[in-house]
């Protein structure tokens, strides 16, 4: 099973080569791991590089950086392949949207030529610590600090729901450099941490309800000390990066949100085309067919509006609360098809042995993280 791409309208010939690799590398790589890496709760690192071989992290970063210097339809295609050929919670989404753009953007030279060749080759896993115990999506209210003391940094705090977090060798911090300026954003930072660092502690790898590959951790920080030159662009201007990078994150979610309902649902066809109810397939039951065909018509408008967003990416024309719509939208339908497709499996939806199982469990967290459905509300409303 596939996903089908060809009414797709936002890739060139060249996407669709990468396509390929991306598709191959899920099969013989990820998927033969699944249950496996589940069970452990983690995706070793040793994948990372078999990846990285392949071009497969970080597309967008610079050649003169080790990357491939690509546009973000390739970061795209990835997020894809690995959302509709497995159930595995890789990371690489993390590393490759997220983490690489901020270094990009606002990284020192040294800073680019240090990370930028380890995160494309797949030598080091990184991971972005913003979520805080009680704080939340509140960024103003971080409480984590980083307090000057001669040319470093002491850093006290901690975070929780920390992604790649038992894997990661780098993180980026966001802290408070500044307790005292108002408004309180202005005093947020984005400090590299380096996972070597004395009084730098993983605390556990939590326990979740879907996503069991993913290594979702606490961290705690006891006077950890890092070089100024480790401040990731200006000093206070943290949350002013948050701000802008969030677009291109959000549009990566709707792209999973996507691609997993699309799974969902063409895994259900199948099952309900084999099974059988009183003497006849349960896809010729008018209920099945109907509660199918509305699934089906959604998923066609979401193709083709994500395939506007992202073109509207690549032209670095999408708007912040385009995004915040887009993810809105695709995580809500990816929670409705999952939803209506377990449902369409009887009992059997209910047995973790059943693929639509795992996919109804992993799905829920979509509307939550990089910003709750209720605060895409907020953000859209606000520009009303």
């Amino acid at each position: 099973m596939s996903l089908d791409t060809l009414s797709r309208s936002c890739y060139s010939e060249d996407h669709e080569a990468f396509r390929s690799t991306v598709r191959r590398f899920v099969a013989e790589q990820l998927e033969p791991h699944a249950d496996k890496w589940d069970e452990d709760g983690i995706v070793p690192k040793e994948v990372w590089p078999k990846a990285g071989e392949l071009g497969i992290l970080c597309p967008t970063v610079p050649e003169e950086y080790g990357g491939l210097g690509l546009d973000f339809g390739y970061n795209a295609i990835i997020d894809e392949e690995v959302g509709y050929g497995t159930d595995v919670a890789t990371g690489f989404s993390l590393q490759s949207d997220i983490v690489a753009n901020y270094i990009i953007q606002y990284g020192s030279e040294e800073q680019k030529k240090t990370w930028l060749p380890k995160m494309v080759s797949g030598e080091i896993v990184t991971a972005i610590a913003m979520t805080e115990p009680g704080t939340g999506s509140d960024l103003q209210g971080l409480r984590t600090t980083a307090k000057k003391d001669g040319n470093h940094y002491v850093i006290n705090g901690s975070k929780t729901y920390i992604t790649n977090g038992q894997n990661a060798d780098l993180i980026l911090v966001c802290a408070k450099t500044d307790t005292e300026v108002q408004p309180a954003w202005k005093g947020v930072s984005i400090i590299l941490v380096e996972a070597s660092r004395e009084g730098f502690k993983r605390g556990r790898n939590l326990d979740k309800v879907g996503l069991d590959a993913a290594d979702t951790s606490e961290m705690f920080f006891e006077d950890v000390r890092v070089p100024i030159t480790n401040c990731l662009g200006e000093e206070g201007r943290g949350f002013i990066y948050l701000m802008s990078e969030l677009p291109q994150e959000r549009l990566g979610i709707a792209i999973s949100a996507q691609t997993a309902a699309q799974r969902a649902f063409d895994m259900t066809v199948e099952f309900t085309r084999d099974r059988k109810a009183f003497g006849k397939s349960v896809l010729d039951f008018q209920n099945t067919r109907f509660v199918l065909a509305d699934l089906k018509a959604k998923l066609q408008v979401g193709w083709a509006h994500l395939d506007w967003c992202i073109a509207r990416h690549i032209k670095h024309e999408l708007t912040p609360v385009e995004a915040s719509g887009a993810k809105l939208w695709h995580t809500e339908l990816q929670g409705e098809v999952v939803d209506k497709c377990l449902q369409l499996h009887g009992g059997a939806g209910f047995m973790n042995e059943y693929p639509i199982a795992k996919q109804w469990r992993g799905a829920r967290v979509t509307r939550i993280f990089g910003g709750t459905s209720e605060i895409m509300k907020e953000l859209i409303g606000r520009s009303l």
